[in-house]
């Protein structure tokens, strides 16, 4: 491996903070979610805990990247300690929710395990947009709600409940703001795979509601997105600019959320 060089600026943002600004809404939606309807104090470090994990992602990706190439460049040894004090927080914090926790939370998290190793497995080979990258991670990430109300005191059948309905809602997204974006762009893309995940999606929530499984105030926020899907990929809608997008998606998650947890509340 050839010596570190020492002429390139190091630029801490892109090390310590992820590039992909619509994880953090991945992110947020379950932890939120989770502590609406079952709040603790366990629950509230396996969210910290999270969030370290995802931190942990962006330099990660960088450190083994540069170690794959043979080379060491002024951020590398940057990365390793952003790795280090990353993943450090979200053990520790892992430990307290375990010590603290009064119900029993790792259910959930052996069945994500698999996603999120594969999710990682993409990151390190660089594939990180790939599609079966990017909702294998969402899905994964969408655990936490199940996590956090399983460490909350709620029953796992009902936990792996809210674990769908955030799965189906991220998974919809990605779909969704893909297709948006290519088309925007001027590139070819199907609108029928977008509306026929919404209509999937809302098909399955709405049995769930039908069995008494999940709210039907759930279904109404699954029926508007299908219509928000609808509408936003008519051409006259592709003209507005990608960060606008990114923050409409993150008002259409709070109200998946919210409707969620009251639902069930």
């Amino acid at each position: 491996m050839s010596a570190p060089t020492r002429s390139e600026p190091v630029r801490l943002r892109p090390i310590a903070l992820p590039v992909e600004h619509g994880g953090w809404a991945f992110l947020g939606a379950p932890v939120l979610l989770g502590m609406l309807v079952a709040p603790s104090v366990a629950g509230a470090w396996l969210g910290l805990a999270a969030l370290g994990a995802f931190l942990t992602r962006q330099p990660l990706k960088l450190a083994v990247g540069d170690r794959r190439r043979g080379r060491r460049f002024p951020r590398t040894a940057v990365a390793e300690r952003f790795v280090l004090l990353y993943a450090t927080a979200a053990l520790l914090a892992f430990v307290v929710a375990w010590m603290i926790a009064a119900h029993p939370f790792w259910a959930p998290l052996l069945l994500a395990a698999p996603l999120a190793a594969a999710q990682l497995s993409f990151d390190l080979r660089k594939q990180s947009r790939a599609l079966p990258a990017e909702l294998a991670g969402a899905v994964a990430i969408s655990s936490l709600a199940a996590t956090i109300a399983t460490a909350g005191g709620w029953a796992i059948g009902p936990a792996l409940v809210l674990w769908l309905l955030l799965a189906l809602q991220a998974v919809a997204a990605i779909v969704y703001v893909g297709a948006r974006l290519r088309l925007a762009r001027g590139e070819p893309a199907r609108r029928w795979p977008t509306y026929a995940t919404h209509l999937a999606a809302l098909a399955v929530v709405a049995g769930l509601g039908w069995l008494g499984a999940a709210p039907w105030l759930a279904a109404g926020a699954f029926a508007v997105l299908a219509a928000r899907a609808a509408l936003g990929l008519l051409p006259a809608a592709l003209r507005a600019p990608a960060p606008l997008v990114g923050v409409q998606e993150i008002g259409f998650s709070l109200l998946t959320v919210a409707a969620i947890a009251f639902g069930f509340r």
